[in-house]
């Protein structure tokens, strides 16, 4: 009974950092929801017992990800002059939440039915030599591609930013 009310309240706490994160105006607000919706995860595989995923959560997804991402927001320095009018917001918000309920309804009765037939895992599933064994032997190329990709995209929203900032230097 405890473990219910600890998943419902980080299910609670994951599902407001979201909101938090689509509907903020202001970067670092979003930035914030984001790490909301990290720590949950994290708190996520405390439940489940899988303390290895829930130190690499930490250590990568909330030490790393979050606070370079805190930096490049707080780099650009966005003005809410600079963001663009967006008065349908709540018209997208209504029409998203209706295109996608199909498949969220579907994505629910899909786990429910398949809930009972996950296999029994192995002796040493999710152990921390497990995980690197194949990180670094089956997935190192996409661990490695991802990694760039995430590099690229900080640079170009850097990038981004500065050009903004120079052009309105210049006028």
């Amino acid at each position: 009974m405890p473990e219910k009310i600890v998943l419902t309240l980080l299910a609670s706490f994951l599902m407001v950092g979201a909101l938090t994160v689509v509907v903020a105006r202001r970067p670092a607000t979003g930035a914030i929801g984001f790490l909301a919706v990290l720590l949950a995860v994290a708190g996520l595989f405390a439940l489940l017992a899988q303390s290895f995923l829930f130190l690499a959560q930490i250590l990568v997804s909330v030490g790393a990800v979050v606070v370079l991402t805190l930096i490049v927001v707080l780099t650009i320095n966005l003005k809410e002059e600079q963001f663009p009018k967006e008065r349908f917001k709540p018209l997208w918000f209504v029409t998203a939440s209706i295109v996608t309920a199909p498949f969220g309804w579907l994505l629910y009765e899909t786990l429910v039915s398949v809930a009972n037939r996950f296999p029994e895992a192995k002796e040493g599933f999710g152990t921390i030599e497990a995980v690197g064994k194949t990180l670094f032997s089956d997935w190192v190329l996409p661990f490695e591609i991802l990694s760039l990709l995430l590099l690229a995209a900080m640079v170009g929203a850097i990038i981004i930013g500065k050009k903004e900032q120079a052009y309105d230097l210049r006028t």
